[in-house]
């Protein structure tokens, strides 16, 4: 009898994990999981665990600056997850098997980030820089006015994108359409692979918040309801394209944010296509569930329910909300990550 986890990768979910822990990378990858993702965040809890001074005491004395110790902290850790998943990659000829590596996300500060075109061309140089000579890494590039400027050229760069921070349809199609212009200044399409991080959760903690008047129907499905018609969307646009490898959906911010929610309210019903990038603790709670797993990614509630989410909720207004949070959740982690660092440099010196 398969396991929870194994029952959705059995009906098409690619399972990645949100987390490039060495240790549940390991463990996730004996459950089924076949790629990853990383971020200040999860950089800075490695850190804090103390399990890596020795490294940090060696990037100090090869004289790195704090900035410089957390890219070169991250780019070590995130190195060693695409070992893992390195033989995935290979397997499915470059359809899965990756693991995300987020550029700057300083870029996007609005007190010391630089102006638009300075940010896109350092987005650019930046996702140049840390793809090359990797396989199965992907660069995170969020859906902001300047990351998605800078989408075209580094796809035609043949740059492997994971465009992140996707609240609504009119982001998720602006990346889409600069990501197909730069494929298509490729030499060729053989190893052209994008993703689009569709954010969740958070959607329906906005809707809580701000549209209280939706029904107990139609509230905490307004996430679920729109990253289901992109998913469609996506599905319908690149099939006729028939191209080698699957450009898809990730599934992001599954984990429940109310305490109410069963921890599978997200996961479950995303199953059957496409990429779930799930936080470990999640995993570990579906896991404890026992459940079998069947598709339900395109299952969608009553027709009423949805007609309620298009006439109360405003996703012009939504995605101004979200992305204005979206983006100092971006960048305030960073400036953590780095003043830890700079912590961590005095003890580890005494």
């Amino acid at each position: 009898m398969s396991s929870p986890l194994q029952s959705i990768i059995e009906s098409g979910t690619k399972l990645w994990l949100d987390s490039i822990d060495p240790d549940l990378v390991d463990r996730n990858r004996k459950l089924g999981a076949t790629g990853a993702t990383s971020n200040p965040i999860i950089v800075a809890d490695l850190i804090k665990s103390g399990r890596f001074d020795d490294h940090l005491a060696e990037f100090v004395r090869q004289g790195l600056d704090d900035e410089g110790i957390a890219w070169a902290m991250t780019d070590k850790l995130v190195r060693a997850a695409q070992e893992v998943f390195l033989p995935v990659y290979r397997e499915t000829s470059g359809n899965d098997g990756y693991v995300s590596f987020e550029v700057d996300p300083l870029l996007e500060d609005p007190e010391v980030g630089p102006p638009h075109q300075q940010r896109v061309e350092q987005y650019i140089e930046l996702g140049r820089k840390w793809s090359s000579g990797h396989q199965n890494r992907m660069i995170k590039v969020p859906a902001t006015p300047a990351g998605l400027d800078a989408l075209e050229e580094l796809c035609a760069a043949g740059v492997t994108l994971n465009v992140t921070l996707i609240f609504t349809d009119r982001q998720y199609r602006l990346a889409r359409e600069a990501v197909w212009r730069g494929a298509q200044r490729r030499a060729n399409l053989d190893a052209f692979k994008s993703v689009y991080s569709i954010f969740i959760s958070r959607v329906d903690v906005y809707t809580e918040k701000h549209v209280p008047e939706l029904s107990d129907s139609a509230q905490g499905e307004v996430g679920l309801v729109g990253v289901k018609r992109i998913w469609a969307e996506n599905q319908k646009y690149w099939t006729v394209k028939n191209l080698p490898l699957e450009q898809e959906i990730i599934f992001a911010s599954t984990g429940t944010k109310k305490p109410s929610d069963p921890p599978d309210k997200y996961i479950g019903a995303l199953v059957g296509s496409d990429i779930q990038t799930n936080p470990p603790k999640s995993n570990d709670d579906v896991e404890q569930l026992g459940k079998t797993y069947q598709r339900t990614v395109d299952r969608m509630p009553e027709q009423s329910v949805l007609d309620e989410i298009d006439e109360k909720v405003d996703t012009s207004k939504l995605e101004e909300v979200l992305m204005r949070e979206g983006v100092a959740k971006f960048a305030d982690p960073h400036k953590a990550l780095i003043a830890l660092i700079r912590e961590k440099r005095t003890t580890l010196a005494a």
